[in-house]
């Protein structure tokens, strides 16, 4: 049998948990929306700043990632002591405190200073991540996925709210360039603050008596269990790889003569395809099961480097971004509602932290790998290496599969 984050709810605990859904998803389109700002002008501002070696060119959009990963376990606790409500909220100061940070850094031509400011925006996006578990708090089982797919809806907005802030006020404080659109960044954290005021903040179940003290089992118990392995391996691949090609397809489409108008829409086209199959992956997931839906998003992301491995046009660029995108999507959404099997709602808080601190610590390795292959080997390379990262997906959820059918019950 599989765990469950939640018991059995009836059906006014699932009205309560869709207005709260659609709360985070409101949320996810307002601070989702830095994602694409700091993706898309990360490694050009990086690259802006620094002297004539661009090597550490992606470090910047490495702090964005490695502020995920060290706020993970962090916000996961922060939320634990003082709830979902007031904890987005603080999450989303920081968000306005690192944009800040890094307008200031353009402004001074401080590189360092301008990676410290994203790291502080990873920080916030480390509790943006939490709208996805927040949405599965709350409901019943079959509702938790289409929980996490309705939030991830939220980033159709901002994929078109980030790039558009960043084509649109990039500019503002010229002649300091980029240092508009983190500013005008400031005023989405602060719309979001507004949105979680409305939040339902009540707890979904009342504990039992003796159950308050309770924090199941111990951290490594849970993250041996076969199921949550293979969801964190899948679940990591599919980031991984979606960061370490998106962090380099900037700086590879100006290399090749295209505009930074031309880069931003195609970060725009790819975030679309990132969140946009969220209308339907949770009914996908529903029908055809996690395991089949984390697979077809890997074998999507080998159809992205066979695009990008065939010429170096713009549709070829955002082609490639576009299925990079949706296969992230799958990947990502399926093996999040494999983890959500893995533990109790004791044991949420702690498994969810240390499921992030592991995607997103490596997902800030990819991104610094990113602008040194990119810069020694180039963008072939680039597309070359996620055809043994998903092998190694594949093959893990084969052993799941397997193991699973040899138990005659799910592996957990």
């Amino acid at each position: 049998m599989t765990l469950s984050a939640s018991p059995l709810a009836s059906e006014d605990e699932n009205a309560v948990a869709r207005k709260n859904a659609f709360l985070y998803a409101a949320c996810q389109s307002l601070n989702g929306a830095a994602a694409p700002i700091n993706i898309a002008l990360g490694g050009i501002v990086g690259s802006y700043l620094l002297a004539a070696d661009k090597s550490l060119a992606t470090a910047p959009v490495t702090g964005f990632n490695l502020g995920v990963a060290l706020g993970a376990l962090p916000a996961a606790m922060i939320m634990r002591r003082i709830g979902r409500r007031h904890g987005f909220m603080s999450g989303a100061l920081i968000g306005i405190g690192g944009l800040l940070v890094s307008a200031t850094a353009i402004y001074l031509h401080s590189f360092v200073m301008f990676c410290i400011g994203l790291m502080l925006n990873g920080m916030a996006g480390a509790f943006t991540q939490q709208y996805r578990f927040a949405a599965a708090d709350r409901g019943t089982p079959d509702f938790k996925a289409k929980a996490i797919s309705w939030v991830l809806v939220g980033g159709i907005a901002a994929a078109v709210i980030g790039p558009q802030v960043v084509i649109w006020t990039k500019d503002l404080l010229s002649p300091i360039p980029f240092a508009g659109a983190f500013l005008t960044g400031t005023l989405l954290f602060a719309a979001s603050i507004v949105v979680m005021s409305f939040l339902d903040p009540s707890v979904p179940v009342k504990p039992k008596a003796g159950e308050i003290q309770d924090t199941g089992r111990p951290l490594p118990e849970i993250m041996m269990q076969p199921r949550f392995i293979v969801a964190v391996v899948c679940g990591t691949a599919s980031y991984a790889l979606m960061s370490f090609v998106m962090t380099a397809a900037p700086l590879a489409m100006l290399g090749c003569g295209f505009s930074q108008t031309d880069s931003t829409l195609g970060i725009q086209w790819h975030v679309l395809a990132m969140f946009g199959p969220s209308f339907f992956t949770g009914n996908l997931i529903a029908r055809f099961g996690k395991e089949t839906i984390v697979a077809t998003g890997l074998l999507i992301l080998l159809a992205c480097a066979l695009v990008a491995l065939m010429g170096v046009e713009l549709a070829h660029f955002w082609g490639s971004l576009i299925l990079l995108g949706i296969g992230w999507n799958f990947g990502f959404i399926g093996a999040t509602s494999m983890v959500t099997e893995t533990y109790t709602p004791a044991e949420k808080n702690k498994a969810q932290g240390a499921n992030d601190f592991i995607l997103f610590g490596t997902v800030a390795l990819a991104s610094l790998m990113s602008g040194l292959t990119l810069n020694h080997f180039g963008w072939n390379v680039i597309n070359m290496i996620i055809f043994p990262v998903v092998g190694i997906g594949l093959v893990a959820l084969a052993w799941l599969v397997i193991q699973g059918k040899s138990n005659g019950k799910p592996a957990i």
